[in-house]
């Protein structure tokens, strides 16, 4: 059995192509953050996302994801 913290998620972009990656929970808030930087955006909300994800609080990380116009999904 895999705990929470070592799942892998799937990190997808709905602007700019849809770009996909896999990474760790604790990796998801940089990565996020690294495509805002690319359109010169900041968001605080990036932190809120990996924590609701780590939290397994799938309402809260769709609705944050909204926002930031990424969906994010356990890898299988």
């Amino acid at each position: 059995m895999q705990r929470r913290g070592s799942r892998i998620y799937r990190v997808t972009q709905r602007l700019r192509g849809g770009h996909t990656v896999e990474v760790p929970a604790h990796a998801i808030a940089t990565t996020v953050s690294a495509w805002l930087a690319e359109l010169g955006a900041v968001s605080p909300l990036v932190v809120d996302l990996e924590r609701a994800v780590r939290a397994g609080d799938w309402p809260a990380a769709r609705t944050i994801g909204e926002y930031l116009s990424v969906d994010v999904t356990v890898a299988a």
